[in-house]
């Protein structure tokens, strides 16, 4: 049998105080591509929008002014190994971010990362990502969206070339995939690489959460990320560039499925880079709760179960740290994932 789901504290954490659509992944602009401009508020801007918001969410600009802490943030992580023999995923759930870069403008931060060929990259980044992101300049005062996501970039390239420089030294090949999320003031940044996933419970209407949860059927399942895989041909145009291939198998060399990852060092060479796709939106009350989940979760969860799941949970009353839990239990004991599973369940309250 599974072991069974657990929420343990984790290194990085801190102490915690319906028929559904589907937005697909190909409908977002990579960070590298020309971007497009948002049709409505609501839309999730890709990086180098001109993505923007004034105090009542209209967009204006590149700077975005919100009222701190207009909506409360409930989050907290669950991880089971499954039928591995070894855990390697690393998660963090940071409600106060700052670390030593104080600002005015509230700062936390999610992460999952999901590592394979060991657990050393996962450990790494969860270590290092967040204190690079802060000192790349990622703002603590008056947010600027176009800033924001620069310093995530640089993050993440800062992570990965320190962990290239410490696996090359220390003569390990882990590598690790990773689905990042920042709520800065009332702007959430969402950042991925590989197959780790963020969705977001979204309903039609401008109702608070106990609405929500006081109807069926009123929420829709957004895909936030894009996966990122050898076979598809966007990725695999990039990596046949680098001078790499994909065999039949759809796999980088014929061994790596994941097309861009923290580390892997012997696959850097031929096409596997740790660019994040980054993506931002503004907090509404259309907006409910976010599941950031690695690959082994999304296996045996579509995007509309895991939405309608959770909804199910919280309508009891459960808090997010027991959401989680049940989330992880299912996927692992009742429907049979055999990867490390590990889940973030973060729920938006209006103050």
């Amino acid at each position: 049998m599974a072991a069974e789901s657990k929420s343990k504290q984790n290194p990085m954490s801190t102490n915690r105080s319906a028929n559904s659509e589907i937005k697909r992944p190909n409908e977002f602009d990579d960070t590298d591509s020309s971007t497009k401009k948002a049709k409505s508020e609501h839309e999730l801007q890709t990086d180098g929008t001109n993505g923007k918001a004034s105090s009542s969410n209209a967009l204006s600009g590149n700077i975005v002014k919100s009222e701190d802490k207009y909506f409360a943030i409930e989050a907290d992580a669950a991880e089971d190994k499954g039928s591995r023999h070894t855990m390697e995923d690393a998660w963090v759930v940071l409600h106060d971010a700052s670390l030593e870069f104080p600002g005015k403008l509230r700062c936390a931060h999610f992460a999952i990362y999901d590592g394979h060929g060991g657990r050393l990259a996962a450990e790494y980044a969860q270590k290092h990502l967040q204190r690079n992101v802060l000192s790349a300049g990622l703002p603590r005062e008056l947010l600027d969206v176009k800033s924001a996501k620069k310093a995530i970039l640089d993050g993440f390239r800062k992570t990965d070339e320190g962990l290239l420089q410490e696996s090359s030294a220390g003569g390990w090949q882990d590598g690790a995939t990773a689905v990042c999320a920042w709520v800065l003031g009332q702007t959430v940044f969402v950042a991925n690489i590989g197959d780790a996933k963020a969705v977001v419970a979204r309903s039609s209407e401008a109702d608070s959460l106990q609405d929500v949860l006081d109807r069926s059927n009123s929420l829709k399942a957004i895909v936030l990320t894009r996966e990122h895989k050898a076979i598809y041909p966007q990725e695999r145009a990039r990596i046949q560039k680098a001078g790499g291939s994909v065999s039949s198998n759809g796999r980088l060399l014929g061994r790596l499925e994941v097309s861009r990852a923290f580390g892997d060092r012997n696959f850097k060479k031929v096409g596997v880079v740790a660019t994040p796709d980054v993506h931002s939106f503004i907090l509404t009350e259309r907006d409910h709760f976010i599941i950031l989940g690695c690959d082994g979760l999304w296996g045996v969860f579509g995007p509309i179960d895991a939405v309608e799941f959770v909804h199910k949970l919280l309508k009891e009353g459960l808090p997010a740290a027991a959401v989680s839990r049940h989330l992880v239990r299912e996927a692992v004991r009742e429907r049979r994932c055999k990867d490390n599973c590990t889940a973030i369940v973060m729920t938006f309250k209006k103050q």
